[in-house]
């Protein structure tokens, strides 16, 4: 199985700068559900969530892929991107993982929850202008 982001690139395209979900995500999801002392295959779908979701840059656009068996994703070209804003809270700055919130001129508004680096993520994307 390959990457989604490698697999729809146009000509002349590449990736400059790729992440996924931290592992917090995991952890957090077994502490929370007391999955560690019942059942580690309740583990699995967060596993294949982490290793399956996708954020990438590329020299022309941004593009996202959550979900394995259904899934989402975000494109948009660098131009149309107005903002993206980076929320973290105590843990995330600690651990280095937080939401990015992607505005595009037309309005659109896309979260994307628990991204490794988030704020290399947006410095990535700033570098990419200029």
């Amino acid at each position: 199985m390959g990457s989604y982001v490698q697999s729809n690139l146009n000509t002349g395209e590449e990736v400059v700068y790729k992440t996924n979900l931290h592992w917090f995500f995991v952890v957090s999801y077994l502490f929370s559900f007391r999955v560690l002392w019942t059942c580690g295959l309740l583990a699995i779908p967060k596993l294949v969530e982490v290793f399956t979701n996708e954020f990438a840059i590329t020299n022309q656009r941004i593009i996202m892929k959550v979900g394995f068996i259904s899934r989402k994703t975000f494109e948009m070209n660098l131009r149309k991107i107005e903002t993206i804003n980076v929320d973290q809270d105590f843990f995330g700055r600690i651990l280095g993982y937080g939401t990015i919130v992607v505005i595009g001129t037309g309005g659109t508004k896309e979260r994307f929850v628990n991204i490794s680096n988030p704020l290399e993520f947006r410095n990535q994307y700033h570098n990419q202008l200029t």
